[in-house]
Formats: C-alpha cells, sequence, structure tokens
C-alpha cells in the first residue's frame, strides 16, 4: 500500500532527483517557462510554487532556505527580485502546466510548465490599455490656456515698470 506517501521519485534516487528539480527549477524561474514531462512538470510545480511563497517576505533567513534548494544564487536573486515583485499579490497558483502531446522519440507525454504572470495572452485583464486618442485636438487647448494668463501677467508688470 502506499498511503500518505505523495512524492513521485520519478524513477531516481533522492539526491540526483533533488539536484534535478533545483536545476528544473532554476531553468524555470530564469526562463519564466520550460518544456518537459507531465510527470516532471507535476513535480516541479510541488517543489517551486512553496519556494516562489517564501520570497514573497524577502528576509536573510527567507533567502537562505529557498538558497538551500535551489543551490543557485542567481536563481535566487532573479526569484527575490522580479518573480515575487509580480505575484506579489497572488494567494498561490503560481505556475501553469499544459500539456502539448507526446514526444516522437519514445512517445512521453510532455508538458510545458510556466509561471502564471509572466504570460501576457492568458492575462487579459491585467494588461496596460491605452486610452482612445480623439482628433480634435483638446490638449492643445487646455495646454494654450494656462499659457495665456502667464502672457497676461507679464504684459501687465510690463506696463506698471
Amino acid at each position: 500500500m502506499r498511503h500518505g506517501k505523495k512524492v513521485n521519485h520519478l524513477s531516481r534516487q533522492t539526491g540526483h532527483r533533488k539536484a534535478m528539480l533545483a536545476n528544473m527549477a532554476c531553468s524555470l524561474i530564469e526562463h519564466k517557462r520550460i518544456n518537459t514531462t507531465v510527470a516532471k512538470a507535476k513535480a516541479l510545480k510541488q517543489f517551486v510554487e512553496p519556494l516562489i511563497t517564501k520570497s514573497k517576505e524577502d528576509t536573510t533567513h527567507n533567502r537562505r532556505i529557498v538558497f538551500s534548494y535551489l543551490r543557485n544564487k542567481y536563481g535566487v536573486t532573479e526569484l527575490f527580485r522580479e518573480v515575487a515583485a509580480k505575484v506579489g499579490d497572488r494567494p498561490g497558483g503560481y505556475t501553469r502546466i499544459i500539456k502539448l502531446g507526446n514526444r516522437l522519440g519514445d512517445n512521453a507525454d510532455m508538458a510545458m510548465i510556466e509561471l502564471v504572470d509572466f504570460n501576457e495572452l492568458y492575462n487579459g485583464g491585467k494588461k496596460e490599455v491605452k486610452k482612445a486618442t480623439t482628433r480634435r485636438g483638446r490638449a492643445k487647448k487646455t495646454e494654450a490656456t494656462p499659457e495665456a494668463p502667464a502672457a497676461e501677467a507679464t504684459e501687465n508688470t510690463e506696463a506698471t515698470e
């Protein structure tokens, strides 16, 4: 029976599995999306989401904890600077797994895992919207209005002198 055993060993020993997940997490943080098998993507999701949660609070203790998992100082820096700034208000669910089909060589199920906040295609409401411009030229009239009193003030000062 496998009661309470939630870790997918991915046919690897502990050291190899931890090193592989650390490397994949660093690649995900650096490139914002990677292609891998579905099983590895699911294992990576469980591995990286607690680290992203830790990165929301930038303390020395949290940086050291994350570094002990990632083993890459550039990945830790990127996580705490760019990724944490984007996911600061999100309560969880920082990654998305999209299934891509089967690999040609061995017919393995492939998937793309990506950080949710860095994909502009799916973030419809968060994209900046440009304001519509009119051809009437209201901005020119508003700019001319403040200049007119200033010009009158200079004429009045010249007249009094």
